[in-house]
C-alpha cells in the first residue's frame, strides 16, 4: 500500500477502509443498533483512530451532502467514543499532521461536519498564522463562502479585514452569513457599518467594487442598489445596536425622504398643520446644511422665493450658497417678523373643525397629569369594577429611523373624563423618589384586572411601545384581561359594511376643494362609520416629546381615546344594525388578548385575530387551532428580508411569492390589506430560516407529505415538471456543447428528432398540481416547456450523468432548470420531520437535488 498518510502508522491495526465498507453496507439497510456497535468496535480496533476517520472521510463521498449523512453519523460516535478514551487525544507533529490534512476536508465539508472535525483534532490549538493562511487560499480561489464560515467557526475575525471578507458575501446575497461574521466582534459591526455607509454616497458605483472580486455566483448588479443598502444598514444599526453618526449618508438619505414626506403631507395633501411641519422640519435638518441646502430647493418648489428666504435667514446659511433668486429675496426681507405666511396656512383648518368627530365633553374634564399627586384621581375612578376605559397612546413619529417608540403620552378615558398621562415625567419624578415601581404597578392592574373592560385600537402595537419604554411593563400583553381591540370589530365591520368603501369616496370628493385628497382610513374612518364623522388627524404627527403641549394636541389626544368609547357603546346597543353578532359582547370582552396567545406559537403577529366567523361563541371555541391545510393549498407572499423563510416553504410544495429586494415595503403592505384577517403572519427576523417555516407551518395548520416535497420548482415556483430519460438528457449536454448561446437547450431542440422516432422528453398533459408528467409522445406534438424556455442543461456539475443509480432528470416547464436525485430530500426530511404527515403509500418515494 503506497498510500502516504497518517493511517501507515497503523500495521497492527484494522484496515479503516474495510471498517468502511462495513459500515456502509449497515447503513444502507438501515440497521442502526448494529452499525453503532459496529464504528465503536472498529474504532477501538484501528492504531489510530483519529487517522482512520479522515482515512474514511477521503475515501468516502457519503459526508459531502448536506443533512445526517453516514460520514456526519461515523464522526458523530467517534467524537462520543473519545470522550469515554480519551487516551486517543493526539499532540505534537502527529496532531500537526492530522490537522493539516483535515483542514483540506473543513473546505469542502456541509456546516454540520465542522464544529466536531474542528473539536476532534483541536484546530483551535492550532497555529493561527497556518489557519488564516489556509482561509486566505480558500477565498483567493473564489471560495468566499467556505473562507467565510471557517473563520466564523475558528474565529479568526480579529486578524481579517472586514472588507475583504464580507463584501463577496455581501455580492453573493448571503446577508445572513456576513451578518454572523460580525455578530460576535462589535468593532468590527461599526466598521461594517461605516463600509456600507460609504457605498451609498451619491455617484458611488458598486459595480466598480464587484469587479475586484473572482468568481462571483448569483451577482446581480441590479439587485444591489442605494435603497437595498440602506435597509441593510438600517438592519445592522438596529440588530447590533450601533451609533447612527457612523453612517451620514445613509442617516442623511433617510432624513431627505422624511423632508420630502412632511412636504407631500402639508402641501399635497394638506393634512399636516403649520406648527407641527415647521416642527417637524426644524427637528429633521438641524444644523445640517447639506439638508437645509435641500429644504430650501423644496420650498422653492412648493411654495416661493420669499418663504424659502425666510427659512434660510432662520437657518443662517450664508449668501454665497444660496439660488440666486433666494440671496436676492433675502437683501429684501424686513427685521420684523411677517405673520402674513401663518396666517394664510391656517387658514383651511378652521374652515373644517366641524365636519370632523367632537368631543363631546367640557375642556374641564381633560386632565393633564405630570405629577403623582395628580395620579391619585385617576387611579380612584379607573380601577373600579366593572368600568370601561378607553385606552389610547401618543410617541413621536420616527420617520423609519432606528429604535422602537417611546410613548410620551397615555389617555385614558372614562366616562365624561379623559386624563393624559405625562408618561417621561411621571417616570422620572417616580425614579427619583426612588418609587420607580409605583406607576408601572397602576398601569399593571389595570391591564390584569378582568372585571375592567378596556378599550383600545391597534393594541398589539401600543403595549409593544409601552414595553420599550418602561422595562417593567414587558409582557404585559400576556397578562392583560378583559381586552377589546376595536380593531378586531374594525375588521368584522369592512366585512359586513359593502357601501364602507363608497361612503369613504364620498367624503373624499365632498372634502376635495378643501385640501383632503386622501380616504380616511383606520380609527378615523371607524368613527365616520360609527358616529357619523371622522376624526381630525392633522395633529397625528406632532412632536409628542415637546412641552408645553399646545392646546390643539390635547384636545387631539383625547378625542382619539374618547371616541372608543362611544364607538363601543354605540356597537353594543344595536350590533346587527352595523352587521355585527348580536352576542358581539359576550364573544370579545373578557378574555386575554389574541396577542399573547399567539405569542405562545410566534413571537409576535401583526393581526391579531380570527375571522368573523370565528369570533362567534365561547372561549373555548375561538382558541381553536385553524383547519388543517395541505401544502398545495397553502399560499403565502415573503418580505425581501425573508427570502431564507420563502425558499423553505417552497421546497416542502407551499405556493410562495417572494418579494425580491428592489420591491418596495408598500407591495407587501398592501398585499397584507387583500389577505382575510389573521392571515398576516410577521416572523422575527433574528430566527434562522428553519425556524421560521416551522413556525409558520405549525401557526397556520399546514399538513405537508412527503409527496409535497420539491413538487415546486425552488427557482420559479412552478408546479410542472417534465421527466428526461439520462441517455436523453446526455445527448442533449453534448448537444449545448457545440452551440453557441448561454449553454442552454430550447424547446425545439429538445424535440429535434426524426418523425418516424418518439421523443424522449415527456409531453406535459393535464395533471393534479406537482406530479411528475412521463409520458411520451410523438415528436411532431408540442413539449411540454413554456414558450421561449432553455433548458439549463449547462448547470448540470461534470460526473453527475455517470451515476449508475440515477435514471432519469425533472426539468421545470416554466424556467428550464433541471432537478436529479440527490440527498436534498433526505435532508428536508430530517429538518422537517416534526411536522410531516407520512402515509402508508410514502414509504418510496422519489428524491430531487
Amino acid at each position: 500500500m503506497n498510500q502516504e498518510s497518517d493511517s501507515n502508522d497503523e500495521p497492527a491495526g484494522q484496515d479503516p477502509l474495510l471498517l468502511l465498507k462495513t459500515i456502509q453496507l449497515l447503513w444502507t439497510k438501515k440497521e442502526m443498533k448494529k452499525l453503532k456497535e459496529e464504528i465503536r468496535r472498529g474504532f477501538a480496533g484501528l492504531e489510530n483512530p483519529l487517522a482512520g476517520l479522515l482515512d474514511i472521510l477521503e475515501s468516502s463521498t457519503d459526508w459531502k451532502g448536506k443533512g445526517h449523512s453516514l460520514g456526519y453519523y461515523i464522526t458523530s460516535e467517534l467524537q462520543l467514543w473519545m470522550k469515554e478514551h480519551p487516551a486517543v487525544q493526539q499532540s505534537g507533529m502527529k496532531l500537526k499532521k492530522l490537522q493539516t490534512r483535515v483542514l483540506r476536508i473543513l473546505a469542502q465539508c456541509p456546516a454540520n461536519l465542522l464544529d466536531p472535525l474542528i473539536s476532534i483534532y483541536q484546530l483551535h490549538t492550532a497555529d493561527r498564522n497556518y489557519l488564516l493562511g489556509h482561509v486566505s487560499h480558500l477565498y483567493h480561489r473564489g471560495d468566499y463562502k467556505e473562507a467565510a464560515i471557517l473563520s466564523i467557526k475558528l474565529k479568526l475575525q480579529p486578524d481579517q479585514d472586514v472588507e475583504k471578507m464580507c463584501m463577496p458575501l455581501l455580492f453573493q446575497d448571503k446577508i445572513n452569513l456576513m451578518e454572523d461574521y460580525v455578530g460576535e466582534y462589535p468593532e468590527l459591526q461599526c466598521k461594517l457599518v461605516q463600509i456600507l455607509d460609504t457605498w451609498c454616497e451619491p455617484g458611488f458605483n458598486i459595480r466598480d467594487i464587484a469587479r475586484q472580486y473572482q468568481g462571483l455566483s448569483r451577482y446581480k448588479p441590479d439587485k444591489l442598489n442605494r435603497k437595498m443598502l440602506s435597509k441593510l444598514v438600517f438592519r445592522l444599526l438596529d440588530r447590533f445596536n450601533v451609533d447612527p453618526a457612523l453612517c451620514p449618508n445613509v442617516i442623511n438619505q433617510r432624513h431627505l425622504r422624511t423632508l420630502n414626506y412632511l412636504f407631500y403631507k402639508r402641501f399635497v395633501e394638506k393634512t399636516m398643520t403649520q406648527e407641527n411641519w415647521t416642527d417637524h422640519v426644524q427637528s429633521t435638518v438641524g444644523e445640517n446644511q447639506w439638508l437645509q441646502g435641500h429644504l430650501i430647493q423644496l420650498l422653492i418648489s412648493y411654495c416661493d422665493l420669499n418663504t424659502a428666504a425666510r427659512w434660510a435667514q432662520r437657518c443662517n446659511l450664508p449668501k454665497e450658497i444660496l439660488p440666486n433668486g433666494v440671496a436676492d429675496e433675502l437683501q429684501k426681507l424686513k427685521i420684523q417678523e411677517s405673520v402674513e405666511e401663518a396666517t394664510k396656512a391656517e387658514k383651511y383648518e378652521e374652515i373644517n373643525k366641524k365636519d370632523y368627530y367632537q368631543l363631546p365633553i367640557p375642556r374641564a374634564n381633560i386632565h393633564f397629569l405630570q405629577k403623582w399627586e395628580e395620579m391619585l384621581q385617576c387611579w380612584e375612578k379607573v380601577l373600579q369594577p366593572g368600568q370601561i376605559v378607553a385606552i389610547d397612546m401618543e410617541w413621536r413619529p420616527s420617520f423609519g429611523m432606528v429604535g422602537k417608540p417611546r410613548v410620551s403620552l397615555l389617555q385614558i378615558a372614562v366616562k365624561d373624563e379623559v386624563f393624559l398621562l405625562d408618561l417621561p415625567q411621571l417616570l422620572e419624578q417616580a425614579e427619583m423618589e426612588g418609587e420607580k415601581e409605583k406607576l408601572p404597578h397602576f398601569i399593571q392592574m389595570l391591564y390584569s384586572d378582568a372585571a375592567i373592560t378596556k378599550l383600545g385600537y391597534g393594541m398589539s402595537g401600543d403595549l409593544s411601545s409601552l414595553a420599550a419604554t418602561c422595562f417593567a411593563l414587558k409582557g404585559m400583553d400576556k397578562q392583560s384581561q378583559g381586552v377589546v381591540d376595536l380593531l378586531t370589530v374594525d375588521k368584522q365591520l369592512q366585512k359586513a359594511s359593502i357601501d364602507w368603501k363608497k361612503s369613504s369616496r364620498k367624503v373624499e370628493q365632498s372634502h376635495e376643494d378643501k385640501g383632503i385628497r386622501q380616504p380616511e382610513k383606520g380609527l378615523s374612518l371607524l368613527v365616520q362609520h360609527v358616529l357619523g364623522k371622522p376624526l381630525d388627524k392633522t395633529e397625528q404627527l406632532s412632536n409628542w416629546e415637546k412641552r408645553p403641549l399646545r392646546e390643539e394636541q390635547i384636545i387631539y389626544a383625547a378625542s382619539d381615546a374618547y371616541c372608543l368609547l362611544e364607538i363601543y357603546e354605540k356597537l353594543c346597543k344595536d350590533p346587527t344594525s352595523f352587521g355585527l353578532n348580536s352576542d358581539l359582547t359576550k364573544s370579545l370582552v373578557g378574555k386575554p388578548t389574541i396577542k399573547a396567545r399567539a405569542k405562545k406559537q410566534l413571537n409576535k403577529q401583526e393581526v391579531p385575530s380570527p375571522c368573523g366567523q370565528q369570533c362567534k361563541g365561547s372561549e373555548k371555541e375561538t382558541s381553536r387551532p385553524p383547519a388543517p391545510i395541505s401544502a398545495k393549498e397553502f399560499s403565502v407572499v415573503c418580505d425581501n428580508m425573508l427570502q431564507g423563510l420563502g425558499r423553505y416553504l417552497r421546497c416542502l410544495g407551499v405556493d410562495v411569492r417572494m418579494l425580491e429586494n428592489e420591491d418596495d415595503h408598500r407591495k407587501a403592505a398592501e398585499l397584507q390589506s387583500q389577505v382575510g384577517e389573521g392571515r398576516c403572519f410577521s416572523v422575527n427576523c433574528s430566527e434562522k430560516a428553519k425556524e421560521q417555516a416551522l413556525q409558520v407551518l405549525k401557526h397556520f395548520n399546514v399538513q405537508v407529505t412527503l409527496e409535497d416535497i420539491f413538487s415546486r420548482c425552488q427557482v420559479c415556483n412552478c408546479n410542472k415538471y417534465l421527466k428526461v430519460p439520462k441517455e436523453r438528457m446526455r445527448q442533449l449536454v453534448e448537444g449545448s456543447k457545440h452551440s453557441a448561446g448561454d449553454g442552454g437547450t430550447s424547446c425545439s431542440t429538445l424535440c429535434e428528432e426524426k418523425s418516424s422516432r418518439t421523443c424522449d422528453a415527456a409531453q406535459r398533459t393535464e395533471t393534479t398540481e406537482g406530479e411528475w408528467l412521463e409520458r411520451t409522445d410523438p415528436c411532431g406534438t408540442a413539449v411540454g416547456l413554456e414558450e421561449g424556455t432553455t433548458l439549463q442543461v449547462a448547470a448540470i456539475p461534470p460526473g453527475v450523468l455517470d451515476k449508475a443509480e440515477l435514471t432519469d432528470f425533472y426539468c421545470c416547464t416554466c424556467c428550464g432548470k433541471v432537478f436529479w436525485e440527490g440527498s436534498h430530500f433526505g435532508r428536508v426530511v430530517s429538518q422537517f420531520k416534526d411536522v410531516l404527515v407520512i402515509t402508508g403509500d410514502e414509504q418510496s418515494i422519489y428524491k430531487l437535488s
